[in-house]
């Protein structure tokens, strides 16, 4: 089956049912999504389909075909897209592994609410993060969507 990952069409000889997030990481060797719960409740794997965020690790690939599919490493070549320099300069993440698939929640959160308000963000951003770093994710959100991200400050 053909996939459209970040802009490039990939064929893959897997089982339909295979969860998504097993075809990126272990046949297309993309390691940037993970693996955390596996029944879709921590949003470790999160990643879009068609511009919305979707837990991969409940997703049938086979549902990905004639979709677009964007991961982690699909949203920025040099890690430069605004919500990565935020979580940077707010220093996000403690452990960082479920940050690939908050940033990606935060990605569609700023897509469909360019300047959301709190409540905005604690309703879309319902990935689960072992280490409580939600207030830092808030406020990275917050500068991202206010264009206060990669400034100078003198």
């Amino acid at each position: 089956m053909k996939l459209n990952i970040n802009g490039r069409v990939r064929e893959l000889d897997v089982e339909p049912e295979m969860p998504l997030l097993w075809a990126l990481r272990d046949v297309l060797d993309m390691k940037g999504t993970k693996f955390g719960c596996g029944i879709a409740q921590c949003g470790a794997c999160t990643v879009h389909i068609n511009g919305e965020p979707v837990r991969s690790c409940s997703f049938p690939v086979s549902a990905a075909v004639g979709q677009q599919v964007t991961t982690i490493e699909g949203i920025s070549r040099n890690s430069s897209h605004p919500i990565q320099v935020a979580w940077v300069e707010h220093q996000v993440p403690q452990c960082g592994y479920c940050q690939s698939g908050q940033i990606m929640a935060a990605v569609a959160l700023l897509r469909k609410k360019p300047k959301p308000t709190d409540a905005d963000i604690d309703s879309a951003m319902t990935n689960i993060c072992r280490c409580g770093t939600y207030a830092r994710i808030r406020t990275a959100i917050h500068a991202a969507a206010n264009g206060n991200v990669g400034v100078k400050k003198a």
